[in-house]
């Protein structure tokens, strides 16, 4: 799956790509123009400089990595345009220097349709940590982050 038919399927879409190591796949999930800030506050701007940033890391340190994604919200802000927010659970391999382990960001994406294609037009990626010390933390250890969304 790289083609997203409503915004509710961007968490699938970036799994499907990602697992694949597909950065043909990855490319096509945005709009030329899109902004992307990965979970070290790395920001690039354009679809190129977005698979320019992760394409080294998926011929080597993530070469064995997977993800696993899970929707918590999609709000339709307009008939072209969605803010989706997802869990992330990034699961590196042995290629990773750290060795096998998980890591759990929360996705910020903005999504739009031109021309009839959803895609991603901005997106931010930031890892769930300790407050109080800044080491990583894996959902099920943080209550506020288990809870989702406020109602």
């Amino acid at each position: 799956m790289s083609a997203i038919d409503s915004p509710e399927e961007v968490p699938a879409a970036f799994q499907s790509a990602w697992n694949a190591h597909d950065m043909s796949a990855f490319a096509r999930l945005f709009q030329a123009d899109a902004t992307f800030v990965n979970r070290f506050a790395h920001y690039v701007l354009g679809v190129d400089a977005i698979v320019a940033l992760r394409r080294p890391l998926h011929e080597t340190i993530y070469r064995d990595s997977a993800l696993e994604n899970e929707l918590i919200e999609a709000t339709a802000i307009s008939a072209d345009a969605a803010i989706v927010h997802f869990w992330s659970r990034l699961r590196t391999g042995v290629a990773h220097p750290a060795g096998a382990h998980d890591i759990d960001t929360l996705i910020l994406t903005v999504i739009t349709r031109r021309d009839g294609q959803w895609r991603i037009q901005a997106l931010e990626n930031v890892t769930l940590a300790n407050p109080r010390t800044g080491e990583a933390m894996l959902r099920e250890n943080c209550p506020a982050a288990a809870a989702g969304p406020a109602s």
